[in-house]
């Protein structure tokens, strides 16, 4: 199974780990990985600012970089989503078609592709899971509460094979925490709120860790956690699945 490891700008600018764990896990569970070295931004963040137009180029690099591996996969819900439903290119449109297909946020290609049942890690702290709503809503990474459905969390699932983690979920478990790309610039006081009310749930819980599937957001609340001088720590999931203390 040859997979192409697609590393978000943000996460290679400023959380390599993330990227390096990422890494780690899928080779650990038997992946033939390989990381294009041209690949840059996907293209989001222009497209939620109004500018798809301007993301062709974007979009003509990442199929360039992407053709032809058996599956694509990120350590980022959003900009997965972003490329499952806007990837597009003229001169290519077949290449892009199935790289829409088989472009998977990590838990949900452990989970529904590999069907991870066990994983050899180990971390002994008390950890809070925050749903990314990119994550939950669009991928349905986890089950909603405004849905009456049967409950369900591929990342909770995973975290579960942890040895030594206690788990805890906040009191409102799929509450947005503000970051919201673009949102967190353009309405920064509601972002930061919302960011200050998400923290408030976990300290509740007494956690050691914020964990979750989009570094995205876990940067937005680690930026309150250091200006707040909280003890409380974020950790992108794979460093947790990789983990072995």
């Amino acid at each position: 199974m040859q997979v192409a490891l697609f590393i978000p700008c943000y996460i290679d600018q400023f959380y390599p780990n993330v990227g390096i764990a990422s890494l780690q896990l899928l080779e650990k569970l038997g992946c033939d990985v390989s990381f294009p070295l041209e690949q840059t931004c996907c293209g989001q963040p222009m497209a939620n600012s109004g500018f798809a137009s301007l993301s062709k180029g974007c979009d003509a690099n990442f199929v360039k970089n992407f053709t032809g591996f058996d599956y694509i996969v990120a350590p980022s819900g959003s900009c997965v989503f972003h490329i499952k439903e806007h990837l597009h290119d003229d001169k290519h449109p077949l290449e892009a078609e199935k790289i829409r297909n088989t472009v998977y946020e990590l838990t949900e290609f452990l989970v529904d592709v590999l069907k991870v049942k066990n994983i050899k890690a180990r971390f002994p702290f008390k950890v809070g899971l925050h749903n990314s709503c990119h994550g939950q809503r669009m991928l349905h990474l986890s089950s909603m509460s405004e849905r009456v459905l049967p409950y369900f969390s591929k990342p909770e699932q995973l975290l579960n094979m942890v040895e030594d983690i206690q788990l805890l979920k906040p009191k409102r478990n799929d509450e947005c925490c503000g970051f919201g790309g673009t949102f967190c610039v353009f309405e920064e006081a509601v972002s930061v709120k919302m960011g200050k009310d998400r923290i408030s749930q976990h300290e509740a819980n007494d956690v050691d860790y914020i964990t979750g599937v989009d570094t995205s957001c876990l940067m937005h609340l680690e930026g309150i956690l250091n200006r707040q001088g909280n003890k409380i720590k974020t950790i992108h999931i794979a460093e947790i699945l990789i983990n072995n203390i």
